[in-house]
Parts: C-alpha cells; structure tokens; sequence
C-alpha cells in the first residue's frame, strides 16, 4: 500500500464528502418544485372546480347552475 505522507486516506474521505454532497444536490435540483395533484388543485378557482366537477360527472348540469349562480352572487357581494 503506498502511504504517501497520510494524503491517499485523506484524499479518499475527501472525494466521498464531494460525492455524497453532489448526489444530494442532484436531488434536491430535480425534486425542487415539483408538485403533487393535490397541491395543483389548491389552486383552482371555485368555478374551475365546479367546471371540472361537472366535466366528470360528478354533478348534474342543473346542480352545476345552482352552484355557479351562488359563486356569482357571492362574488358579487364581496366586491
């Protein structure tokens, strides 16, 4: 084994920190802002809820009219 005044030891532990802080980074770099379905659907309006409710059959078109017409009677009192 060549000992070369402590430094191959040294020099190895060195390039495992670099390594592992590198693979962290990584991973932070592609995981970084990237959502879950639940965290976009927070962000909906009240009407692209109601629109999507209705789009998958959730509600009927006479309940979609109903609550539509809550929403914009609601937005109009708060204005």
């Amino acid at each position: 084994m060549v000992y070369n005044g402590g430094f191959f030891m040294g020099g190895m532990h060195f390039f495992w920190w670099i390594f592992w802080l590198a693979l962290v980074g990584i991973i932070v770099f592609y995981g970084w802002g990237r959502t879950s379905g639940r965290h976009r659907r927070a962000r909906e309006s009240p009407h692209e809820m109601l629109q999507r409710h209705l789009a998958n059959g959730e509600i009927t078109p006479r309940e979609y009219e109903e609550r539509k017409g809550l929403l914009d009677r609601d937005a109009r009192h708060t204005k």
